[in-house]
């Protein structure tokens, strides 16, 4: 069972994590020497591809996705500086609701769970919901409640069902609205193509579900080049979805099928996702420009670069009345950390997840 609190890697201690992630050919394990500070960062290593990172309101706690087979949500006590797999299938993580989730009957498998976005609302004083996308298994939205402990003790998690994708449709990033509407985005629909949207044709585009909705669909009018990243507004009005071809945050209006209301460009780096991180909405990327990678993404042989070149990274902060960004924090390109994805600001501690690497990165601002 995966329970242990770990600060480096100690695969031996998690023979069934080892066994599942070898056999899917992730990276191997690094030795302690591989996970120490660089560039200003400290490093959880372990954490395979750590694409998304959430904070529980009012602990000190983070929930951190997995985007590869196996790897599932890690809670992050960032007191501590350890992680721990979270979701583990055991008895008392398991809560059906039929009613209101009918989709799926069976929980995720641990062994499959594949985390990509995450989307975490308060529902009471200690209480949440927290919903993640998974491609382990099956394509779907996976919810989640979470009780945020009492005193000293760490949250828990029950899982509670699954939207179920369209057919052929993968999700990427989630987020919802006060009334338990699910939107979800989807970075190529079938047919459509990474590289596709590298030459700015519109690939993807944004979904969504009422409550209680029988299915997601589409929204007209959303369609952009890679969509990416995804957040409502405060006040339910819209929302705002990465258009990661165009390198930049477009602005909805809820119930608008006329297209963005503006797109504002991320200033020298490509925002993967986006989110509100106390009264600051917040994206993080890889540099669009690097020159060690030969500069901008570029197309070779008709397919689009894979991005495994590490690039710098940057931080920054979206103003939607203004529609203007601020950088917030920036780094080099870093072998061992590339593929930056997401930050999170927690005190004077910056987070950083990335779809790539092996671990979650961290520094003092």
């Amino acid at each position: 069972m995966r329970s242990g609190w770990r600060a480096l890697p100690d695969w031996m201690r998690c023979p069934v994590m080892l066994a599942g992630l070898l056999a899917w050919g992730a990276p191997p394990a690094h030795a302690a020497d591989d996970c120490k500070p660089a560039q200003g960062l400290s490093f959880l290593c372990g954490a395979i591809k750590p694409e998304d990172l959430k904070r529980i309101p009012g602990t000190p706690y983070l929930v951190a996705s997995g985007f590869s087979p196996g790897s599932g949500l890690k809670l992050v006590d960032t007191r501590r500086k350890q992680f721990r797999f979270w979701y583990t299938g055991a008895a008392d993580q398991i809560a059906p609701d039929p009613p209101r989730y009918p989709d799926c009957a069976t929980p995720p498998d641990p062994a499959l769970f594949n985390a990509r976005g995450l989307s975490l609302r308060k529902t009471g004083r200690a209480s949440a919901s927290l919903l993640v996308v998974n491609h382990g298994g099956r394509e779907a939205v996976e919810v989640f409640a979470i009780s945020m402990g009492a005193g000293r003790d760490a949250p828990t998690l029950r899982w509670q069902g699954c939207l179920r994708m369209p057919e052929g449709h993968v999700g990427n990033a989630v987020a919802s609205y006060a009334d338990g509407t699910v939107l979800v985005s989807v970075l190529t629909r079938p047919g459509m193509t990474i590289t596709d949207f590298e030459r700015g044709e519109k690939t993807g585009g944004i979904y969504e579900r009422a409550p209680r909705g029988s299915g997601f669909s589409l929204i007209p009018g959303t369609e952009l080049p890679g969509n990416n990243g995804l957040e409502t507004a405060r006040d339910d009005s819209g929302f705002y979805a990465v258009a990661f071809g165009l390198r930049a945050v477009a602005l909805f209006k809820r119930g608008s099928t006329d297209g963005p209301a503006a797109i504002v460009p991320a200033p020298g780096f490509m925002p993967d996702n986006i989110h509100w991180n106390g009264n600051r909405l917040i994206a993080a990327g890889m540099s669009s420009d690097e020159p060690a990678c030969g500069g901008t993404r570029k197309i070779i042989n008709g397919v689009a670069d894979t991005m495994q070149c590490p690039r710098g990274w940057r931080v920054a902060e979206l103003d939607p009345r203004r529609k203007t960004f601020r950088l917030v924090a920036e780094g080099a390109r870093m072998p061992g950390f590339n593929g930056v994805s997401q930050a999170l600001l927690m005190g004077r501690t910056l987070w950083l997840g990335s779809y790539q690497a092996d671990r979650i990165a961290y520094r003092q601002r």
